[in-house]
């Protein structure tokens, strides 16, 4: 895989990806409040279920909330961008796996049929790779890895 021909791509399937999760969120929230005001009609509602949308609700904007701050921190990064050393926006390779440290997203698949796992600068392998280079080796689980390739 050729990487300088797919970070933009990357970027872009993530931003795909993270729009999506906003609008499952936003219609899944709709939905309940919907439900809820059509429940209000009725006298018979029992108190139970309205406390269980209501639960729903906020757990829904909750994800929305934090998926909308992911897009935020997405959009912080520029694809053209090429990094000398490891940090957020790189895309890093290993004989094993691609790495876009972005945000936690996991596996995206791209149009060639390789995976790329959209990590966050939270994530445990990120303070292994941490501003090392291509060439330089990290351990992980146990396992040594070589970096052979970053933009």
């Amino acid at each position: 895989m050729k990487m300088e021909t797919n970070k933009k791509e990357l970027f872009y399937k993530c931003l795909e990806t993270i729009n999506e999760k906003i609008e499952q969120y936003q219609n899944r929230m709709d939905q309940i409040k919907e439900s809820m005001e059509s429940n209000d009609i009725k006298t018979d509602y029992d108190e139970d279920n309205k406390g269980e949308m209501l639960s729903d609700f906020e757990k829904n904007a909750g994800y929305l909330s934090e998926a909308q701050e992911q897009k935020e921190e997405l959009s912080k990064i520029d694809p053209d961008y090429k990094n000398e050393r490891i940090g957020f926006g790189s895309i890093v390779e290993t004989k094993e796996q691609y790495y876009f440290i972005a945000i936690p997203l996991g596996e995206i698949s791209m149009e060639n049929g390789s995976k790329i796992f959209a990590i966050s600068t939270k994530a445990p392998i990120y303070k292994e790779l941490e501003g090392k280079q291509k060439g330089d080796t990290f351990q992980f689980n146990g396992k040594e890895q070589e970096i052979t390739g970053l933009e």
